[in-house]
């Protein structure tokens, strides 16, 4: 993208920031012309560079040139008619910088010409018309408190009172269909307050052309919370008490909702409503008991039509645990799998669910998980069913199964659990058995760098480690990972320049890992090698 020249906007801002004024219209209009004449240069040689575009526009808004920024929104839309978002910009550009709501009403019609079905454009053409009628009603307002003779001119009752608004609304009703959109128009005309009437007029038509639209019934839902309470309750209880009510009328609507369109969508939003009900903070017990019930009785229900979504099931297990009821998580986890046996997720939360319970169902469960999800995405059961192994079962069994894991098809799980076998192997049987494990496992590929520098880890801790070991350890990590792993071959120096190692293998090391390392990892390498060389590290 052109830069404008520096000195002629310097010149600008050094006059505005010293607020200089002689003569100031002659010393500014020559500049302003000019790097408007720079920016026609640029945007006529690269036309389609938006951002070349919008930095005019902000210059001429900056400088309050509106006559030259009509014609630049004019020029950018000319060449990109196709983007929604520099239309509604233009327009609110004539709105509020140029006050010309005809020119917007003129710009957001054309927009529409290019893109009918947008709901964005009609979003905005709908609140600018809103804006407008509001903008009059004000002048009407402040002429009549002033007693000023207008004479022959009046404000047309249809504009003030937001008829404009009104055609686009049905306008845009006939092309975009779905509450959704009915509801943004809702919550738009809700800003204004002399929309009551257009209010009105949306609402019912909302509710007789969306009867089967679970948006509409959520909306009309939760309207019954912002029902006009009691003024005279004062006490928190009395309070607490009304906010029951009201979500109890709230769950009369969800009810009636149900009977005609009894959809996943429509108990979704209910158990939206509920759960976001629940978690609501409040002081007074009767109610947050009252929200619990309500909540568990609606997961019950929309779970016995099988129509619950599988997050909400642990949302469920939540409420059931945090309540201290053992016996119904431990029913509603089992169930869960049931519903979603090829869900891995749910069967991660549910078998954490039964662990913490300390259940005999775990073990089972463990592997019927295996048995229902893709082995592919089974990684995250193997490594809850071996923490769980490593310490709630009996060692022998413990070691059937990493023999299991171990001969997993899937790389990942081979992998991980060769590492969870190390560790098992060190807790249960000391150095002897850790050495002997990886002995037995050193030669079984595939391989994690985590499963060789754990044994690294287990030799450091002995009260004399064997360095000849440490190397054995580290030679055959770097057989697997030497190419790509340029922190390896780092920490191998490092160990070598320790008390246990020999510094004059530091040069070997250095020159074996320019010669295998690959890519930049040569470079990252060399820098680090550097810095410690030269005591930074």
């Amino acid at each position: 993208m052109v830069k404008v020249n520096i000195c002629t906007r310097t010149v600008l801002l050094c006059l505005q920031r010293i607020g200089y004024h002689f003569k100031r219209e002659e010393i500014e209009y020559p500049i302003i012309h000019r790097i408007n004449h720079v920016f026609r240069r640029a945007t006529t040689k690269w036309k389609e560079d938006v951002q070349l575009w919008l930095s005019q526009v902000a210059f001429n808004k900056k400088w309050g040139t509106k006559t030259q920024l009509s014609k630049v929104l004019s020029s950018m839309l000319a060449i990109h008619p196709d983007k929604p978002a520099l239309w509604i910009m233009a327009a609110k550009c004539e709105m509020e910088d140029r006050n010309s709501s005809e020119s917007a009403r003129h710009l957001f019609l054309r927009a529409l010409r290019f893109h009918p079905e947008n709901k964005k454009v009609y979003q905005e053409y709908f609140r600018m018309e809103l804006m407008h009628a509001e903008k009059l009603r004000k002048q009407q307002q402040e002429l009549e408190e002033a007693k000023i003779d207008v004479g022959e001119y009046n404000f047309s009752p249809e504009i003030l009172s937001g008829k404009l608004a009104e055609v686009v609304y049905r306008d845009a009703a006939q092309k975009i269909k779905g509450a959704e959109f009915i509801l943004s128009l809702l919550q738009i005309a809700a800003i204004f307050d002399f929309t009551k009437e257009l209010q009105d007029t949306i609402l019912q038509e909302l509710q007789s052309q969306y009867v089967d639209d679970c948006m509409m019934w959520d909306f009309m839902a939760k309207r019954e919370l912002d029902a006009a309470g009691a003024p005279e309750l004062q006490s928190a209880k009395g309070r607490a008490s009304d906010t029951d009510r009201r979500e109890e009328r709230c769950c009369v609507v969800y009810e009636e909702a149900l009977k005609s369109l009894n959809t996943e969508a429509m108990w979704t939003c209910y158990v939206t409503f509920c759960l976001e009900r629940y978690k609501r903070k409040t002081n007074v017990s009767e109610l947050k008991e009252k929200r619990k019930e309500r909540l568990l009785r609606v997961l019950q229900s929309a779970h016995d039509a099988k129509l619950l979504q599988e997050s909400f099931y642990k949302n469920w297990l939540k409420v059931l645990l945090s309540s201290g009821d053992t016996v119904s998580a431990t029913q509603i986890a089992i169930t869960a799998t049931q519903c979603f046996s090829q869900s891995v997720e749910m069967w991660s939360f549910s078998l954490q669910t039964l662990v913490q319970l300390e259940s005999t169902e775990a073990g089972h469960l463990f592997q019927e998980a295996l048995k229902h999800v893709n082995p592919k995405e089974s990684l995250p059961l193997w490594q809850l069913q071996a923490d769980w192994c490593m310490t709630s079962q009996r060692p022998e069994d413990t070691e059937t199964f990493f023999q299991k894991g171990l001969l997993s098809l899937v790389p990942a799980v081979s992998s991980a659990m060769k590492e969870k076998y190390l560790e098992w192997s060190y807790k249960t049987g000391g150095y002897k058995r850790a050495r002997k494990t990886f002995t037995s496992l050193h030669e079984h590929r595939p391989f994690t760098k985590a499963f060789f520098m754990k044994m690294i880890e287990i030799e450091k801790e002995q009260e004399t480690p064997k360095i000849s070991n440490l190397r054995d350890y580290y030679e055959r990590a770097l057989r697997e990972f030497g190419s790509s792993d340029e922190d390896l071959w780092m920490d191998y120096i490092k160990e070598e320049l320790g008390r246990h190692g020999n510094p004059e293998n530091c040069g070997k090391l250095h020159w074996r890992a320019v010669k295998t390392l690959e890519g930049e990892s040569v470079e990252h390498f060399t820098t680090q090698y550097t810095l410690l060389q030269t005591g930074h590290v």
